[in-house]
């Protein structure tokens, strides 16, 4: 693809099928989880935001897994939970070889949440 996506849809659509069904499902959850959430690309990647302003998660699809980037803090408050993933300052590896993890998804989307809205 020569030009990046725009929208949201059209960023998905640009991947096969296992890739586009695992950005689905993560967009799925944070739509369940956030009913009033926006989208926009931003950093060439997805991100969902609050309305009132904050992003809560972005994502990406790579060769082999599906990158989330939650914020650093997220990380470092979960690292725990996160201990079976590769992890670096800003980005967690979701790799495509294991199921995609969305209760571990409902956490960090949760921690996010709350730390937003302690903000306002």
């Amino acid at each position: 693809m020569n030009e990046y996506a725009t929208e949201v849809d059209d960023y998905i659509k640009q991947f096969d099928g296992e890739k586009q069904q695992r950005l689905q499902a993560i967009r799925a959850l944070v739509h369940r989880m956030v009913p009033s959430v926006s989208e926009c690309i931003s950093w060439r990647m997805p991100t969902f935001r609050l309305a009132e302003g904050g992003n809560i998660i972005q994502m990406a699809a790579f060769k082999s897994h599906i990158g989330l980037y939650p914020e650093p803090d997220t990380i470092q408050a979960l690292k725990a939970e996160l201990a079976g993933f590769p992890t670096s300052k800003g980005a967690i590896q979701l790799p495509l070889e294991t199921p995609l993890p969305l209760e571990l998804i409902a956490i960090i989307i949760g921690y996010r949440l709350n730390l937003l809205q302690e903000k306002q």
